[in-house]
């Protein structure tokens, strides 16, 4: 999994792209507190090689929280910023720093 991050010059906002390998997936989708955790917002498009992509603009000097959802499962991207412990799901969540 990756993470790459573009911040633009003329606003104060961070241009992150996310690409997850994932083959054999049908749908991945990424959600977080940028999207109030919703399964229906920022779903990524699968290329040709199998790598799920998607770009989302985030508002700079921020933390937000984050998970995949590969084919309904909740996973991690391994190349987070940080992790945080969340009580309401009783497990870790990425944290992207922008």
């Amino acid at each position: 999994m990756a993470i790459t991050k573009q911040y633009l010059k003329s606003k104060p906002i961070c241009k992150v792209t996310f690409s997850v390998p994932a083959k054999e997936a049908n749908e991945v989708l990424v959600v977080g507190t940028f999207n109030e955790w919703n399964t229906e917002s920022t779903s990524l498009k699968k290329l040709k090689n199998g790598t799920f992509k998607g770009t989302v603009n985030l508002e700079k000097d921020n933390s937000y929280e984050f998970r995949y959802v590969v084919d309904g499962n909740y996973i991690n991207d391994d190349q987070a910023d940080a992790y945080a412990w969340n009580d309401y799901a009783s497990t870790e969540n990425g944290v992207l720093n922008v």
